[in-house]
Order: C-alpha cells, then sequence, then structure tokens
C-alpha cells in the first residue's frame, strides 16, 4: 500500500508544477511513459528475481528505488527530475508487485484462507487510492504543499523497510539470479485465440489510466473550473477504486459475456466524461469516471480470467508478463501520441479522442469475445467448479 500510494502521490501537484514551473500536457504524458517503462523494464527483468535473492531482499530493493523517486520529487523545477524521479518508480513499484505480492503470499497465514488473496491483489488499489486522496487533502490544507506529502511517503517507505528487515525470510536464496533476468513472455496455445481481445482491453483500460493520471489535472482546472489539489485526488480515485468492484460482478458471467458487458459499461462512462466536459459540469465527470472504472474492472478482470483458463503454476507468471506488457506498452505508446498531440489539440479534444478509441474497443470487444476451450467429455463437474472459483 505504501509503494503505490507513493506512486500516486504526485497527480495532485500536477496543476502546481504546470502553474509554477511551466510543465505542459506533453511533458506529464512523457512522465507517465518514462513510469510505464520503468514497470514494464522491471516486471520483464526483476520479476523472478525474489525467487534467486529472496523476499526479503527484493522487497527492499522495492521500496529503496520507490524512496529514492519519491525524494528526488522534493526539488522538481524542470521535467527531467519529474522524468527520473517517475522512471525510478517505476522500477520500484514493478518489482513491489512481484517481490511484496510473492512475500505476502508466504507469509499469510492460513486462516482466513481469504487473506493472502485479498492483501495483494486489493493492496495496490487501495494504496493509490488513499495516496492519490491524502496527497490531494495535504496539498490543499496543509503546509509545504510542494514537499509535506512526499515526506510522508518517504517517511512510510522506510518504514514498511524496517519492518521487513525484522520478519523472516520466506524464500530461501538459489542459484540462478543472473539467468532469472532474461525475460519470459509466453501465452499458452490453448488461449492465444483469445489474446487480440484480451489485449484490446487491456491497452484501452490502461490507457484510460494513462489519461487520469497525466491529463485529467489539467482538464479538471480549464473546463471543470476547479483548481482544488483534493477534487484532482478524489476524481483519481473514483476512476481506481470502483474497478475492484470489476472482479466480483463479472465473475457472474463466462468472460466473454463479461468483457462485452464491462466495456459497454466503460463506454457508458466515457460518453458521461465527455458529456461532463462538454457542458462543465464536474458531479457527471465524477459520476461518469466511477461507471467507467467499474466497467473497466470488469473488463479487465474477465480478460484476465479467461487467459488464465486451465493455466499450471509454471504458466502463470509467463502470462502475466505478457499482460503486463500490452497494459504498459499499449498504454505508453497512446499517452505518448496524445501528449504530442495536446500541443495542437485542445483537451476536450484529446479526451474526444480517448473516447473515440473506447467505441472502436468495444465494438470489437462485443464482436469478437470468446470464450476459452473446455473439456465436453469432463464428466465430474469440473468445468462448474472452475466457473464457481473463478467468479469468487
Amino acid at each position: 500500500m505504501a509503494s503505490f500510494a507513493a506512486s500516486a502521490a504526485p497527480i495532485p501537484l500536477l496543476n502546481t508544477y504546470r502553474a509554477e514551473d511551466g510543465f505542459t500536457n506533453a511533458g506529464f504524458s512523457l512522465a507517465f511513459v518514462a513510469y510505464s517503462v520503468g514497470i514494464i523494464a522491471a516486471l520483464l527483468l526483476l520479476g523472478r528475481l525474489s525467487n534467486h535473492l529472496g523476499r526479503r531482499r527484493a522487497a527492499i530493493a522495492s521500496l529503496g528505488l520507490l524512496l529514492l523517486g519519491t525524494l528526488l520529487l522534493l526539488d522538481v523545477h524542470h521535467i527531467g527530475t519529474l522524468l527520473a524521479a517517475r522512471l525510478l518508480m517505476g522500477i520500484g513499484t514493478g518489482l513491489a508487485s512481484s517481490s511484496l505480492t510473492s512475500y505476502i503470499v508466504d507469509a499469510a497465514p492460513t486462516r482466513p484462507a481469504w487473506l493472502a488473496s485479498v492483501a495483494s491483489s486489493q493492496g495496490p488499489m487501495l494504496g493509490l487510492t488513499l495516496g492519490a486522496i491524502a496527497a490531494g487533502a495535504l496539498v490543499q490544507f496543509a503546509p509545504w504543499p510542494r514537499e509535506l506529502i512526499y515526506l510522508v511517503c518517504a517517511g512510510l517507505l522506510v518504514l514498511s523497510a524496517a519492518l521487513i528487515v525484522i520478519s523472516p525470510e520466506t524464500a530461501k536464496p538459489t542459484p540462478g539470479a543472473w539467468r532469472s533476468l532474461i525475460p519470459r513472455v509466453r501465452v499458452p496455445a490453448r488461449v492465444r485465440r483469445l489474446l487480440p481481445v484480451a489485449a484490446t482491453v487491456f491497452v484501452i483500460s490502461y490507457a484510460s489510466g494513462a489519461f487520469y493520471q497525466s491529463l485529467m489535472p489539467a482538464l479538471v482546472e480549464d473546463q471543470l473550473h476547479t483548481h482544488s489539489p483534493l477534487i484532482l485526488g478524489l476524481v483519481f480515485a473514483a476512476y481506481m477504486a470502483p474497478s475492484v468492484l470489476g472482479a466480483p460482478i463479472g465473475g457472474r458471467f463466462t468472460p466473454a459475456a463479461a468483457q462485452r458487458i464491462g466495456m459497454i459499461v466503460f463506454l457508458t462512462g466515457w460518453i458521461g466524461i465527455i458529456s461532463a466536459i462538454a457542458i462543465g459540469t464536474l458531479p457527471l465527470f465524477i459520476a461518469a469516471t466511477i461507471v467507467s472504472g467499474v466497467g473497466q474492472g470488469i473488463a479487465v478482470s474477465a480478460a484476465t480470467r479467461g487467459l488464465l483458463h486451465g493455466s499450471t503454476l509454471a504458466d502463470r507468471a509467463p502470462i502475466f508478463s505478457a499482460i503486463y506488457l500490452l497494459c504498459y506498452s499499449g498504454a505508453a505508446f497512446i499517452s505518448l501520441l496524445f501528449g504530442q498531440l495536446s500541443n495542437a489539440l485542445s483537451l476536450p479534444q484529446i479526451a474526444l479522442g480517448y473516447g473515440t478509441l473506447v467505441v472502436i474497443a468495444t465494438l470489437f470487444t462485443v464482436l469478437a469475445a470468446r470464450n476459452p476451450h473446455t473439456d465436453p467429455t469432463n464428466q465430474h463437474g469440473e468445468r462448474s467448479r472452475w466457473w464457481r472459483a473463478a467468479g469468487e
């Protein structure tokens, strides 16, 4: 939670950097690209490092990288500083996604049985939400608006590292650390036909997240006429937090049906977002943001469920590497493209461009979504038990 809270902390300050230091929307989009590149590099190259160095060393390394990025953000007056900080934080977040998640699963008690999965899956989302809201509140109401939130995050990261230092190691270090740096991205042949739709869902969902992290602050200030950093944090939280509802809602349907439903809900939210921008209504913008957050949560969880259908333990890490590679590389490309276009187009036009991509992605998903193959000869109820487990 501390790792992801630190990652979300700069969002309410983007308009401050824009007003006081002359940063541009293109620069903020480039900062998201730097963050994405860091995450991709960490996931592809460092994702299995904790298996060889031990969970504690890898976890402390991830917190150290995040701490360095946070300390760089204490003195941001040039876009290069912001890019360097976001790159470091991307690498730290990517390493934390593998090492800390594995550490949680290893160390969790057997009772209650749901604790490990809930802590590992919802911790990042809760961290992003609380980090954005807390940052907005501190920037708006506390002293040292450009520094205090980063000092708080740095303190939490140091405390987290100290707690890990005194915690037991759960994975015995083994040889092969250098070999583990060789990227492994593989999708089993049985689910490759699902990849085009899944990739579409992942890319458009994460691209929308990039929009909220880079261009949304300026849009809210310029088009919706609010200068409140707290509102910026709440708007970002309104997009991220509702996505946790996606798995339980989508789990009631087959993966293909849930992807269709999720993308239709996602499109409905984006129609509301563009309408709110056109008429300048903040409450409608927030409400539509919540709807789109729920929709992307349904679609993403269903796409992931389809790709993981019938997977073995050895399959899962390469599949997740492929998923994250699609998510962040696609989102980074779209963010870079629209960031450059922001020099020539207005923010409402940029939002309309994102909305157009959502329409295309929704149409493709509705027409092309498929369920994974199942074994029709199974006489022991494995299929129904799998669907129930996946829904849970």
